[in-house]
């Protein structure tokens, strides 16, 4: 029996099947909406990405990497490609079959394009198996600015950015790496120190001192070799490598070369300005088997320089490096005596020439050693200066007479004034200075007290003449040029300056009755500074003949020196109990003439 077509069933299926094959079409719909997203999500990554087959064909390139590849956006490179980046392209297929053929991940840096135009880039390339095609995934990132921003910092932390050069670091590195190498050659380091960079500085400003350094890094690395290295190590020290050298005498004979190439004027900033410099020189291997030996025995042989004269060159030999341990042995000496307080006063009386009376004293520093042995300030103060002791070692000068106040006035008088040294450094020093000013005004009498600072305070550009001399002259503290007439003095430079007191230097003074030129420049002084109303005082007077000039063919008054008294410590100041001793013992018991220690003017201190 046949049954009949159920129409119902019939209808519900052909409903399922319209349904299946609306889902389906829904699926593929979703599946191709969602391949379009991916790809276009794939399209804009920032990161370049690129697929290749084994022939190192494209298949897929996305924008950055179009860009980055110098094709349009969108479309496939072809084999003969006449793109900009053609080498670039030709490149990225080798680096494809060559990472297909190893099987293996591979990372590297890539340059692409010319001039402003060229991009660093990080690439990573892996290969991949999809769907039995093997295949090579390629991804880059653009590294271009954190490239700058590195090379930014690398230059920042091994070169100098005023002048371009090398720093320490870099010829410390070098230098040791050809230590390192078999069979080095001969080298030659030279340490150069510009001389009086400091005066420079304070007296054309800091903007010419900076381009007068530019300008002398320029003129030291003319002519160089690729083999020599020129590096700034500090604010005005440069040190030299030539490297190799045949000979000790190619070294002087280029060395002098440089020295007479700086002797010529710098044209800076509309300023003319004359430099020298100071140059130590070691060898390798005669001075030294390491970098620190080799610089340190170049920087012992540029101290001599400066000591000699300053404006030439030496080279290092062992008298030196025993020089500079016993320099070496003072730094330490003087750090441990500031800390233990075994400076001592001395005072040298400021006579009126024409009654014998003593209108003041001048606190002279002494150091004392182990020994009980006293030294001269010409053995420590500029090292003091150098080490940035000296404005401790001022207050303490200070706190020595305040603790002696009362002997002092026992021995010189209550009314006599008393002369303080500070160096010229010190002088254009604003925060010194002023600390300096409120321990004098601690003292309860100010106005008794005179500081006697070089002529350089006052014709450096310094805050001195402006700013820090008002202070002391609200206090009433005197001002005295001491000195005068071996540093930058000049006769018109002394109408610009406010002072109470001038101080002739003894070069002036020494045998001044045989000197007929000198006695025109002490009459012209003379003169100027009581036109100016300020008090002329000689120093260094040490004979008779010397003070009957003084007294017969000038109108100075006042005079310091061995012949009336040489300076007086403060243990020896019990035996001259009143003023009438001291003055009977200026004027009845001169000393003898003898030989005196070699003078140095020591940054004002001390005769």
């Amino acid at each position: 029996m046949h049954s009949a077509a159920n129409p119902v069933f019939n209808a519900a299926s052909s409903d399922g099947d319209r349904a299946g094959a609306l889902d389906r079409r829904a699926d593929a719909r979703d599946v191709h909406a969602e391949l379009a997203l991916l790809k276009e999500i794939v399209r804009l990554l920032p990161a370049a990405v690129t697929v290749q087959d084994e022939q190192g064909r494209f298949l897929l390139v996305n924008d950055a990497a179009a860009a980055q590849l110098g094709i349009p956006a969108g479309e496939m490179p072809a084999a003969s490609s006449p793109a900009p980046h053609a080498g670039a392209l030709a490149r990225r297929r080798d680096a494809c079959l060559e990472v297909l053929r190893a099987d293996r991940a591979a990372v590297g840096e890539e340059c692409l394009g010319e001039g402003p135009l060229r991009r660093t880039w990080l690439t990573a390339h892996r290969p991949v198996r999809i769907a039995d095609a093997k295949l090579l995934l390629t991804s880059s990132a653009d590294l271009t600015e954190q490239k700058a921003m590195q090379d930014e910092l690398f230059r920042r932390a091994w070169f100098d950015e005023l002048t371009g050069l090398p720093m320490r670091r870099v010829i410390e590195h070098h230098v040791n790496d050809l230590l390192q190498k078999d069979n080095v050659r001969a080298f030659a380091l030279a340490f150069l120190d510009i001389d009086n960079f400091k005066h420079i500085n304070d007296y054309y400003g800091h903007a010419i001192g900076d381009a007068l350094l530019v300008e002398v890094a320029r003129r030291l690395g003319l002519d160089l070799r690729e083999s020599d290295m020129l590096s700034r190590i500090s604010g005005d020290e440069f040190l030299l490598l030539l490297n190799p050298v045949q000979s000790q005498q190619e070294v002087a004979d280029y060395i002098q070369f440089l020295l007479q190439r700086l002797r010529a004027p710098f044209f800076v900033d509309g300023s003319e300005v004359f430099a020298s410099a100071s140059i130590g020189v070691s060898l390798y291997p005669e001075h030294g088997n390491s970098y620190d030996a080799l610089r340190q025995n170049a920087d012992i042989a540029m101290y001599r320089v400066k000591n000699e004269g300053k404006g030439t060159a030496v080279f290092f030999d062992v008298s030196m490096e025993r020089e500079a341990l016993a320099r070496m042995e003072l730094e330490q000496s003087l750090r441990l005596a500031i800390l233990d307080k075994k400076f001592c006063c001395a005072f040298q009386p400021k006579v009126d020439i024409r009654t014998r009376e003593i209108k003041g004293i001048e606190a002279l520093v002494r150091l004392r050693n182990d020994e009980g042995v006293l030294q001269a300030p010409g053995t420590f103060i500029n090292l003091a200066v150098e080490l940035g002791l000296i404005d401790e070692l001022t207050h303490l000068v200070l706190a020595e007479i305040m603790k002696s106040i009362d002997l002092i006035n026992e021995t010189f008088g209550a009314t006599t004034s008393i002369s303080i040294n500070v160096a010229a450094k010190q002088a254009g020093n604003p925060e010194f200075m002023q600390s300096f000013a409120r321990a004098l005004e601690a003292t309860g009498c100010p106005r008794r007290f005179i500081i006697e600072v070089t002529e350089d305070a006052f014709v450096a550009k310094t805050h001195f003449q402006d700013e820090i001399l008002p202070i002391f002259r609200k206090l009433g503290v005197g001002i005295s040029i001491d000195d005068f007439g071996i540093g930058y003095s000049s006769l018109s430079a002394l109408a610009d300056i406010t002072a109470d007191e001038i101080k002739i230097d003894r070069s002036f003074i020494t045998d001044i009755h045989l000197r007929p030129r000198s006695q025109g420049i002490l009459k012209a002084i003379e003169s100027l500074s009581e036109a100016l109303g300020m008090t002329v005082v000689a120093e260094g007077i040490e004979t008779f003949e010397e003070l009957a000039y003084l007294q017969a063919a000038t109108r100075i008054r006042y005079a310091q020196g061995f012949y009336f008294s040489k300076p007086i410590f403060l243990e020896e100041l019990g035996a001259l109990a009143r003023p009438a001793s001291m003055a009977r013992a200026i004027s009845e018991n001169r000393p003898v003439p003898e030989t005196r220690p070699r003078y140095s003017r020591a940054n004002g201190y001390g005769r």
